[in-house]
């Protein structure tokens, strides 16, 4: 590809064949990259000529540096850098941000090349797909297809879409990216034409060109609406067309065992939320917030809906029909014949326009569609009222309306039309669109994915112990474990009304009470579950229920108790046996008890190898007692993006979970940046599904192998070393807390505005800092030190008990243990000690340097002695691409480094910069550029009264730039 520019437009010359064939797909990467760079560069010089000279110079001292590791390379770089005006350093990191996310797209539609050969049989499958665990499962392990075929339609997966702080790009941006990548995906893909490769090439260089005059900080935080309306999105663009995709392909599967197609009443998959109900420690969610994105969701999938029974009724023109179809189609023609004039009169009224044609009874299929349509349209209307007038009731307006309320009645008639489709030998037409719509019904549901809602446990002690005061009772809040219990248990299977009119309540406890109410009004397909976050005894959970009965929540929500600490995981199991072992409860629950488990916060609290042991043992015990009581347990898995926070490739973190604690049913959190990175194009998303489809299907039939009664004990004794270790440092350092701070952008995370929750739930020190900014901050410095700090220690004191070949086994052959080192040793390769030297050079108090010495030697040992366990001899070795195979990991880390440096360089001096003015540091100031000037002014916040002073507005803004792209380029935030 050749790029020239001419009179301020880029005119291209295809010079080859884009379209690269599995045998190379690391040379395709590459000449991706390069391509997308070029595309960029032109763009830059086109605007601004000086600098994209001085951009392409630190590119390549950046690239000299990555390859050699000199420090003269570095320091090289470092002054060239140093030397840049403010305002240049503004758009220099906004043209590293961009190529960095711009190369993230090369590696996506990498991904997508690799789907598609795959397909094509150009390249083996892949071990981890539905189709695999298929065949694995019916001829390595033996069971028989039926077997198969029971557990697959048996299971569910959940998937749980949140606002957690950690998606750094904002949403404009993501879309204009996503018009790159299938640009780029389509010069792959489709054969083309000169003229056509010319034009796309274009539509590529409009969306970077959009893309570079795009504001990328957002200036303002998002409501939770808006998260809503950002995470239902996707839905609309991908998810909801991909569900019925997948679903298919998986019929074809088994179509080749000799095997039928999924039920028609199963879905593999259902969706929650959290994006307006996570009010744990977020004053910005409200009751009335809550009202809002279940109404909101509602109306998303309602006009889902429409679309798909409007292009239904062009599809099913046929008149041959079943002898219950014509029965159901001459009632509702006879019903609206009736009501003619009375739908006339009331439309005139409120001003609706009567556009659609009557369907003859001639045509039974339309005749029932069209009144799907007719009743979709006043359901949309309902609650389009609904969202103008706060006071209805959400449940009552739809139910008085007669609008759609209960999912069966869209089920009911779409069923009977499939059913008559079939028995006159339309079997093709009935296995379309038909049966796409039946399966996206099921997965979906009127609610398009149900909300969760999160409150901390204290808050609902709050309440009971206002209760408890105004009624004479004494203080609820003072009473200990046993006298709660009984108290409450003795509410729940009594009858008395116990939260009288006019109860004195403090603003706290009035949220929470007026949060329940809302619920009682809401349709119950719109909740999911009720999470109680820092849960710690069974009080906790009956509480919730009991507020639940008092406000009228019908039916009730399911009460998750989520333990995160690491006390709380080990003090769950005994939890659960005081909950499970009431006869009242368990009759309560129907069998069925849903427990969450944090790996954020437990993570933050032990470390990542002692938190991952607590969880891993939890799940055995909690499965145990949960079955000595005849329930059966549901786990919900609150895994973060990051390592730090429990994430780590779908499959791998499946199959590692321990034996039995599965069974087919799987709730998991997709959270920030990752509900992108799974679900932010139709080939990605369909990978997603088929990822969690066959690690679930092979959790339940070909689960792990117990570990070794040797491997457990050393196992603990690892997580008590590793924990004791990362205590040590993190909590019991008194200079920690200031390096922490010195050393990275944490004070200034709060101000990305990419969530609406604040950072801390309280001021404090790190104990009040939630795990987001935590993990958030050290992966910007680049020691990533949550992730591996104590696993080195940990590791040595084996080896030097001599237990090196022990855990070499373990890591061989126990999958949990397996994947926990491969998921460190990922970390470790992102790891660059010598940027972090670099922060600490130009930020951190000279006094405070010994630590930042003592944590890189820290780093340097956890590296070698994981080395010594995996037994390579560098990271991410022996995973070199064949020509059959992908890029590995080590190569697409080398091709981001070069882009990701600069950064790290441009964020530490402007942490410098705006910490030396705001000591009092006198700069004079004064940007020239015009384009500078409006830059700076698009923040509210920076001009007018008590404006911000030039200097520190362009250090700010740079600032959030950087933190961005280094996001970008470690492909993670929080």
């Amino acid at each position: 590809m050749q790029l020239s520019a001419t009179s301020g437009r880029t005119s291209f010359r295809v010079s080859q064949d884009l379209r690269t064939g599995p045998a190379n797909f690391l040379s395709g990467l590459r000449d991706d990259d390069s391509l997308l760079r070029q595309v960029f560069f032109s763009i830059l010089r086109h605007h601004h000529p000086n600098l994209a000279a001085k951009v392409d110079v630190i590119y390549a001292l950046s690239q000299a540096w990555c390859t050699s590791q000199s420090d003269n390379d570095f320091e090289l770089m470092v002054k060239y850098v140093s030397d840049l005006k403010p305002e240049e350093r503004i758009l220099v990191a906004s043209s590293f941000s961009h190529m960095l996310n711009l190369h993230n797209l090369t590696e996506e539609v990498n991904s997508s090349q690799i789907g598609r050969a795959v397909r094509l049989g150009e390249m083996d499958s892949p071990t981890r797909d539905t189709n695999h665990s298929l065949l694995k499962l019916t001829t390595t392990n033996g069971f028989t297809p039926q077997q198969v075929y029971d557990t697959l339609c048996s299971q569910t997966v959940e998937l749980v879409l949140t606002a957690h702080p950690t998606q750094a790009l904002r949403a404009s941006l993501l879309k204009k990216y996503a018009i790159v990548r299938r640009e780029l995906d389509t010069l792959h893909s489709k054969r083309m034409s000169e003229y056509e490769k010319i034009e796309t090439l274009e539509a590529i260089r409009a969306a970077v060109q959009a893309a570079w005059r795009t504001d990328e900080i957002r200036r303002s935080k998002p409501t939770p609406q808006d998260e809503m309306r950002s995470g239902l999105s996707y839905f609309s663009t991908v998810i909801f067309d991909v569900v019925p995709v997948f679903h298919r392909r998986v019929d074809t599967a088994l179509e080749k065992l000799g095997l039928p197609r999924l039920p028609l009443d199963r879905a593999l998959f259902k969706f929650g939320s959290w994006m307006g109900g996570d009010r744990d420690g977020n004053p910005n969610v409200t009751a009335e917030t809550t009202r809002d994105v279940v109404v909101l969701a509602r109306l998303e999938a309602v006009n889902v809906y429409f679309r798909q029974v409007e292009g239904l009724m062009f599809d099913l023109s046929i008149w041959r029909c079943s002898p219950e179809m014509k029965e159901l189609a001459e009632r509702l023609a006879a019903a609206e014949s009736r009501d003619a004039a009375r739908v006339a009169e009331e439309r005139k009224r409120r001003n609706y326009v009567d556009f659609w044609a009557p369907i003859p009874p001639t045509e039974p299929f339309r005749v029932v569609l069209a009144h799907m349509r007719d009743r979709l349209y006043n359901t949309r209307q309902v609650l389009h009222q609904c969202l103008i007038h706060t006071h209805m009731s959400v449940r009552g307006a739809l139910e008085e309306a007669g609008a759609y309320v209960d999912i069966e009645d869209m089920a009911r008639p779409l069923k009977l039309m499939y059913d008559s489709l079939m028995s006159t030998g339309d079997e093709s037409v009935a296995n379309a669109r038909l049966l796409d719509l039946l399966r996206q019904i099921r997965t979906f549901g009127l609610c398009m994915m149900g909300l969760d809602v999160r409150q901390e446990s204290t808050r609902h002690t709050e309440v009971m112990d206002a209760v408890t005061t105004y009624l004479g009772l004494g203080s609820y809040a003072s009473w200990d474990e046993p006298k709660r219990l009984a108290f409450l248990l003795g509410e729940l299977q009594g009858k008395r009304p116990l939260m009288p009119p006019g109860m004195d309540m403090s603003p706290e406890v009035k949220e929470v009470v007026r949060t329940l109410r809302i619920l009682s009004e809401l349709p119950g397909d719109s909740l999911g579950a009720y999470i109680i976050s820092m849960a710690k005894t069974a009080s906790d959970v009956l509480a919730v229920v009991l507020l639940q009965r008092e406000t009228g929540v019908r039916p009730a929500l399911r009460v998750v108790p989520l333990f995160e600490t690491l006390d709380d995981l080990h003090n769950a199991p005994g939890t659960m046996t005081t909950l499970l072992g009431n006869d009242w409860y368990r009759g309560h629950i129907n069998g069925v008890q849903e427990c969450m488990i944090g790996y954020s916060d437990s993570g933050k609290d032990a470390g990542r190898l002692a938190a991952a042991w607590a969880l891993y043992e939890t799940q055995e015990k909690l499965v145990e007692v949960a079955a000595g009581c005849g329930v059966r347990l549901v786990l919900f898995h609150g895994r973060g993006g990051t390592v730090g926070r429990g994430g780590g490739p779908t499959h791998m973190a499946i199959r590692s979970q321990p034996s039995g604690t599965i069974n087919g049913h799987l709730r998991v959190t997709v959270q920030g940046e990752i509900i992108e990175q799974q679900f932010g194009e139709k080939e990605v998303c369909f990978r997603t599904l088929d990822l969690y489809t066959s690690a679930v299907l092979e959790a339940a039939l070909d689960p792990p192998p117990a570990p070794a009664q040797e491997w457990r004990d050393l196992m603990s004794l690892l997580a008590t070393e590793s924990c004791d270790m990362y205590r040590s440092v993190v909590y019991r350092t008194p200079e920690f807390y200031d390096y922490f701070m010195q050393s990275t952008a944490a004070s200034e995370l709060g101000r990305l505005n990419i969530g609406s929750r604040p950072s801390s739930r309280k001021s404090g020190g790190i104990e009040t800092l939630r795990a987001i900014p935590w993990i958030f901050a050290w992966t910007q410095q680049r020691l990533h030190l949550p992730v591996w700090l104590g696993i080195g220690e940990a590791l040595e004191a084996a080896i030097d008990k001599g237990y090196g070949p022990v855990l070499q086994d373990m890591y061989a052959n126990w999958p949990f243990f397996t994947s926990t080192l491969d998921l460190v040793e990922m970390v470790l390769a992102k790891a660059d000690s010598r940027l972090s030297a670099f922060y600490e050079r130009t930020l951190v108090d000279s006094s405070l340097a010994p630590l930042g010495q003592r944590l890189r030697e820290l780093l340097a040992k956890t590296q070698q002695n994981i080395l010594i366990v995996v037994r390579k001899s560098v990271l991410l070795e022996g995973n070199t691409p064949s020509q059959m195979s992908t890029p590995n990991l080590d190569e697409k880390i080398r091709l981001r480094s070069p882009y990701v440096a600069p950064l790290n360089v441009l964020q530490a001096l402007s942490l410098q910069g705006l910490r030396k003015f705001r000591d009092g540091g006198d700069t004079e100031y004064n940007p020239s550029d015009p384009e500078i000037i409006d830059l700076l002014s698009r923040d509210p916040h920076k001009k007018g009264e008590g404006a911000q002073h030039p200097f520190v507005s362009a250090m700010d803004d740079c600032l959030m730039i950087t933190i961005k792209g280094i996001a970008a380029g470690m492909q993670n935030t929080g």
